[in-house]
């Protein structure tokens, strides 16, 4: 039988991470592109839609749909931009700030129940090789 090779393994975990992830978000009622989308305004605040799109890597009507999404649950509020008045920032609201916090602590639990059962140092090696790929233009 034919050795897998890494590309397929790596896509092994991340699918196995996305499951976990979304069980873990639906609860929260909270859809992965969402998430994801709240966790970009989360570490980089307040910005406009196309640097979301760009962020997220999608183009700017999908963002706009998640956009559309979130602030209908109240989770972000749009607000004219005063350096340019044609442009619409994006920014979390309180409730969006809390279901951040909510998201955040799922895909921890997501995490744990993942790479759990690697030792301390197997998960810092893992860590230090992930970061490394992540870096490398």
């Amino acid at each position: 039988m034919e050795e897998e090779s890494l590309p397929d393994l790596l896509g092994a975990v991340a699918r196995a991470m996305r499951s976990r992830q979304r069980e873990g978000l639906g609860h929260l009622g909270v859809t992965p592109s969402q998430a994801r989308a709240v966790g970009v305004l989360r570490r980089h605040g307040t910005m406009r839609a196309g640097d979301l799109a760009a962020h997220l890597r999608i183009v700017p009507r999908s963002a706009t749909e998640v956009v559309d999404d979130l602030e209908e649950r109240g989770l972000v509020a749009r607000s004219p931009d005063p350096a340019d008045r044609r442009a619409t920032l994006v920014s979390l609201t309180e409730a969006g700030e809390a279901t951040a916090a909510q998201i955040r602590a799922a895909q921890g639990v997501a995490g744990a129940e993942l790479f759990g059962r690697l030792g301390d140092e197997d998960r810092a090696e893992l860590a230090r090789i992930l970061r490394l790929l992540r870096d490398t233009p």
